[in-house]
């Protein structure tokens, strides 16, 4: 877990973001065996985004995205082996092995949720802003959605109550150009700017490259700050880019494999802070290859301990579905 407030060019950054690159490098290569059911969205390629929003945000700053969250969890700091158990649905997983990949919690971490109803966090996350508000408690809610999301009318039905009631909340649309499957271009009108998606409501936005860990920070910090002492929402686009398809199921025929490895080979964000690290003399190509040696056992621990965990009691079914007056009974 990086420190918060932490600096984006430190070893501590790099580890992070490996962190969430190989853990989701590993959850691919899980799907494939059929080790992984379900949906699962890998986040390889937008790792600068959670790990430099997380150095700006606070102790008790909650946390709220879609479908595409295994680096959310990871960069609040919950236990890659919990995660991966609940990926491969095993009893130790966040959610008892009953959510997957697209439904994982943790109150501990604040973080409150993967969700995979297109645009939901975005209601979900104003909400939670609200108690901050109600409870005048100091706390901003950091709420992750897509590009693709940005046109559900329950994002504007958000931007509308936040603005009006100054909610202490920072939109982040995570613009990985494609959406489920269709070019941004494509499907949504002023395309290069959803940034000013707000301006109907007076909320301020700005476009930040989000394969860059400091642009993302120094915006990031902005943000916050102005949610914080209670000027009402933001919303940053940071713009990026996926590796892999919208799903594992996903050809992603749509583009091509040149455009793929032109962002791979010159846009990297992990090769761009390893870059500077060594520049900086801050560390050495071998310090960068120990790291990534360390990270990839965290990881293949993290996949052998999911793989031995056994699978949920079937009496787990009833758990946290009905109140316990409404249970079946035993007879």
């Amino acid at each position: 877990m990086i420190g918060r407030k932490g600096d984006t060019s430190s070893l501590d950054t790099y580890r992070a973001m490996l962190l969430i690159r190989r853990f989701e490098e590993k959850a691919g290569q899980l799907y494939g065996m059929g080790r992984i059911g379900g949906f699962c969205h890998l986040y390889i390629g937008q790792e600068a985004i959670v790990t430099g929003m997380r150095t700006v945000i606070e102790e008790g700053d909650q946390v709220i995205t879609a479908y595409r969250d295994h680096g959310h969890m990871l960069s609040c700091g919950m236990d890659p082996k919990y995660v991966m158990a609940e990926l491969t649905g095993r009893r130790s997983g966040y959610s008892k092995g009953k959510g997957g990949s697209m439904h994982m919690f943790s109150v501990e971490k604040e973080f409150y949720g993967g969700h995979g109803i297109v645009g939901t966090p975005a209601p979900l996350g104003t909400g939670i802003a609200f108690a901050n508000h109600y409870r005048d408690n100091g706390r901003v809610c950091l709420t992750y959605f897509g590009e693709g999301a940005a046109n559900q009318g329950q994002v504007y039905e958000s931007f509308n109550i936040a603005s009006l009631w100054k909610l202490p909340v920072v939109y982040v649309i995570e613009n990985n150009r494609y959406a489920m499957g269709t070019s941004v271009e494509r499907g949504s009108a002023n395309a290069h700017k959803l940034y000013n998606r707000g301006a109907a409501f007076g909320i301020p936005g700005e476009q930040v490259d989000g394969m860059d860990i400091s642009a993302v920070a120094d915006a990031g910090a902005r943000a916050v700050h102005h949610a914080r002492q209670g000027a009402g929402p933001y919303i940053l686009e940071m713009l990026t880019y996926r590796y892999r398809g919208h799903s594992m199921s996903d050809p992603a025929k749509y583009r091509t494999r040149e455009e793929v490895k032109d962002v791979r080979e010159h846009h990297d964000p992990i090769d761009l802070v390893g870059n500077r690290l060594m520049d900086a003399g801050i560390a050495t190509e071998e310090d960068l290859k120990t790291i990534d040696k360390e990270i990839r056992a965290v990881v293949n621990d993290a996949a052998e301990f999911a793989l031995e965990d056994p699978e949920p009691d079937p009496e787990e079914l009833w758990t946290d579905v009905l109140v316990e007056s409404q249970a079946p009974s035993e007879a």
